[in-house]
Formats: structure tokens, C-alpha cells, sequence
């Protein structure tokens, strides 16, 4: 037989023999409930217990006689965040001077029906040791998940994964420059790269002064692409009375942008 024959064969299959391939296909019970909360993935670590998760998703077919057998469901991502319970955050901390900012911001984080999950860049690291004393343990005791940087291959690195927002708290100027010419070397700029792609909220808390024209112009095309700059900018009105005051102040407005406000945030109300 030559190979044209061969191939002329595969038009003589019966409709009987593929007739099977024709059934729904059905998933695994929890299959779904792994794929939408992350669970068992690879390249992520689980920080702390507590964390929300989404509750099993029992999808039923009309055809089973109510047996609720588990099929194939796309979900459209609106539908995927009413699924879950929570609002997921990702906060990542770069080598840029204010490193409370993001130790302040997972603190404020830290309440019901909010996620984390926790980036440091290396020199965020140092950074963080130098200016607060603390370490990353002390970070990760704090944040629902963390990831290394290194680790390219996490769910982060997925515009299928849903996250509602991310923030970059502070966030280095080299760092945004990156962001803003596509550079995704790691997971950190990775995250912040699918987070713009797939129009979510990026909000960049860049601390550094005085700006040059091409840190302006950079910061013109991230806004242009949809990230938000916010750099750490006191006010005054609200008499702060420690630098934690100064802190908690630029912190709240960035809750604010995220749709997550504090209630104990102090605004302007003469």
C-alpha cells in the first residue's frame, strides 16, 4: 500500500467508530475547583492557612437526570470573580527607597474577603532589611501566598488566572521602565505585564525625585497603556503626627484606587 493509499484510508472510518469522541467530556470531581483557585498548580507557594478559596463547583446536565456529573464550563471572567469569594491582589515590593509602603500595605491588606499574593524583587529585599529591620519570613507570614521572582513558570505568569488588581509598592524606576517597554524577565515584571494586557489595574507607587524627561515620558506611556501612577505624595490637612501617619496617608489612597477603601482612612472634610 503507498502512502497515499494509507492516507486515502482515513476517509473509509466509520460514523459508528467515531461516534464515541462525540460525548461530552467530563472532568474529574474538583478539577474545576483546582483549576479556577490554583490548587496543586506548580510554581507557587502557600504562605500562610486561612486563605479564601473558591468553593467546589458542582455543574449539572440537564441529560444526567440531575446526578450533577461535572462537564466542561467556560467561564467568562466576570462570572470567575463572582466564583470566588475574595478580592485578589497582587503585591510586589521592589528595591526602591519606602520599602514600608509595601510592608504597610500588607498589613492593610490583611482583612476578610481580601488575597494576597506577595512578590520581592532582590533588591527589594535588601531594601526592606535596611529601612523597616524586618525580613521576608516577616513578609510571608503576612501575604496568603508568595512566589520567587525566578519562578517565570507561576499562575501569575497567566492572564487565565484571574486577579483583580496588582500594585508595585515602591516601585523602582528601573522597574517601571521595564514595565513600560515590555520587559518581562521575571515573574514580578511578568505579573505586571499580564495585568496590563489583560486590563487590569496596575498601580505603580514609583518613589523617586526629582524625575528626569525620560522617567516622565515613561510614566505618559504606562498611563497611556492603563497603569496608574500614584508615587507616595503626602498631604498635610489631616495633621499627621508620625511618619506612619505620612505613610498610612499615601497607602489609603492607593486602597482607594484598588476599590478596597479603609474605613479608617482620614479625608479631606472641612
Amino acid at each position: 500500500m503507498s502512502l497515499g493509499d494509507a492516507q486515502a484510508g482515513l476517509l473509509d472510518v466509520s460514523v459508528a467508530e467515531i461516534q464515541p469522541l462525540a460525548h461530552p467530556f467530563k472532568l474529574l470531581p474538583g478539577f474545576l475547583h483546582k483549576l479556577l483557585s490554583g490548587a496543586d498548580c506548580p510554581g507557587w507557594r502557600r504562605a500562610s492557612q486561612g486563605a479564601n478559596i473558591i468553593p467546589e463547583l458542582n455543574y449539572s446536565d440537564p441529560g444526567d437526570s440531575g446526578q450533577g456529573t461535572q462537564r466542561a464550563v467556560v467561564l467568562s471572567s466576570e462570572q470567575a470573580q463572582q466564583a470566588r469569594r475574595s478580592f485578589r491582589t497582587i503585591l510586589a515590593i521592589t528595591g526602591a527607597s519606602g520599602a514600608i509602603y509595601g510592608v504597610r500595605l500588607l498589613e492593610r491588606l490583611r482583612r476578610p474577603g481580601i488575597e494576597t499574593h506577595l512578590l520581592v524583587s532582590r533588591a527589594g529585599l535588601r531594601t526592606l532589611e535596611l529601612e523597616t529591620g524586618r525580613r521576608l519570613p516577616d513578609l510571608r507570614s503576612m501575604a496568603d501566598y508568595y512566589y520567587p521572582v525566578h519562578e517565570v513558570g507561576a499562575r501569575l505568569a497567566s492572564g487565565s488566572y484571574p486577579v483583580d488588581a496588582m500594585v508595585i509598592a515602591p516601585c523602582s524606576i528601573r522597574t517601571m521602565s521595564a514595565i513600560a517597554a515590555g520587559i518581562t524577565s521575571n515573574l514580578l515584571l511578568r505579573a505586571a505585564d499580564v495585568t496590563l494586557k489583560e486590563r487590569r489595574k496596575l498601580v505603580l507607587m514609583v518613589r523617586e525625585s526629582p524625575f528626569h524627561l525620560g522617567h516622565l515620558r515613561t510614566m505618559v506611556a504606562l498611563a497611556e497603556m492603563g497603569a496608574i501612577i500614584a508615587p507616595p505624595i503626602p498631604a498635610f490637612y489631616h495633621r499627621p503626627q508620625s511618619v506612619l501617619d505620612l505613610v498610612d496617608y499615601s497607602v489609603e489612597r492607593v486602597l482607594d484606587l484598588l476599590g478596597i477603601p479603609a474605613e479608617d482612612a482620614r479625608r479631606w472634610d472641612p
